[in-house]
């Protein structure tokens, strides 16, 4: 607030300073970065299967819009994800966030386990004793198929055949640890 005396304007800061503490200013490419980041988490819903769109909570409006997109084409999808981000605008995106962080790291860790297979069962072929370590840890396997299944994959090695029992431990491991 201005006040006048004589010759002389005083300017009172109080009550703008309050309003500009109030007020939080956000710009307009910040707006438009936040607009994109909501337009490319529809893209990643849209490209998602109808199963795992069921394990995500969505509201109706946004599951409708969705499933349309994924049947559109071209300049009509574009125009459908430009929606989708509007309605993600209007809503808390952050358990749709966590529930598609979820689906992803499952993939990630089943990929990390089966890379761990992988090595076990190199292990096992490459060193004799790691079998006896294994049935050790793992009293339920099945002790002399996997000792013959590591002994056919030892041969097919030193006589350069197709890794067929290579491939079966492979396979017994993954069944026997998923089964656990």
């Amino acid at each position: 607030m201005a006040k006048r005396g004589k010759n002389k304007i005083e300017w009172d800061n109080t009550d703008w300073e309050q309003e500009e503490e109030e007020i939080i200013w956000v710009s307009k490419s910040e707006i438009k970065r936040d607009a994109e980041a909501l337009k490319k988490l529809g893209e990643k819903l849209v490209d998602l299967t109808k199963a795992k769109l069921e394990k995500i909570p969505l509201e109706e409006k946004l599951l409708e819009a969705i499933e349309l997109a994924q049947r559109l084409q071209k300049e009509a999808r574009r125009r459908q994800l430009q929606y989708i981000g509007k309605l993600l605008r209007n809503i808390d995106v952050e358990p749709i966030q966590d529930a598609l962080e979820k689906l992803e790291n499952k993939h990630q860790q089943q990929q990390a386990m089966l890379h761990k297979l992988e090595m076990l069962r190199d292990t096992l072929i490459d060193n004799p004793e790691a079998i006896t370590q294994f049935l050790e840890q793992h009293p339920d396997a099945d002790r002399q198929h996997l000792r013959n299944l590591v002994r056919a994959a030892q041969k097919e090695k030193a006589q350069n055949k197709p890794p067929k029992a290579y491939r079966e431990i492979f396979q017994y491991l993954k069944d026997f640890m998923l089964e656990d």
